[in-house]
């Protein structure tokens, strides 16, 4: 039994992809909605007012729709990285999110760095893991080394993970 929650398996989102998913639903490809998926992969991580940034002629209304409905198909996924806007990426870019609270920096680490976890949390309470939600907060090793944060705590973490 898979013990990860993942969206169904899919290639590299490609207008191909993109054509195929939105026919098998009705819908048409329209510009906007490729230069929306192209947008999200060429940015690997982006909010949606980054993307609509990349896109001519779109207004973050239709980016807005455009991410739901690409997510909705499974050519994208989102996450949220701090307090702001959801970050949107591949839906293949499967791994999890460290964010510094110091610098703001995102990294990316190995999904399985969270099995122990993912596997402690279905055997103890039935529970699976969202890795595509799944961020992890704290301090960079730079922001470390440059001394104790203001907010830190006594445990030396800023604050505990984001559960989105």
């Amino acid at each position: 039994m898979d013990v990860h929650h993942h969206a169904p398996p899919v290639g590299p989102a490609s207008t191909a992809d993109l054509a195929e998913q939105l026919r098998q639903r009705g819908l048409r490809v329209t510009p906007q909605r490729e230069q929306v998926l192209a947008a999200v992969r060429e940015l690997g991580h982006a909010t949606p007012e980054q993307i609509g940034e990349r896109v001519i002629g779109v207004d973050v209304t239709t980016v807005y729709r455009t991410l739901e409905l690409l997510e909705e198909i499974g050519l994208v996924r989102h996450t949220h990285l701090g307090h702001g806007a959801p970050s949107y990426r591949p839906a293949e870019d499967d791994h999890v999110h460290v964010v510094c609270h110091s610098c703001g920096a995102v990294t990316d680490a190995d999904p399985a760095l969270v099995d122990a976890l993912a596997d402690r949390l279905r055997t103890e309470r039935g529970f699976v893991l969202d890795r595509s939600h799944f961020t992890v907060f704290g301090r960079c090793r730079d922001c470390s080394l440059a001394g104790p944060s203001r907010n830190e705590t006594p445990s030396g973490s800023d604050e505990p993970f984001d559960d989105h």
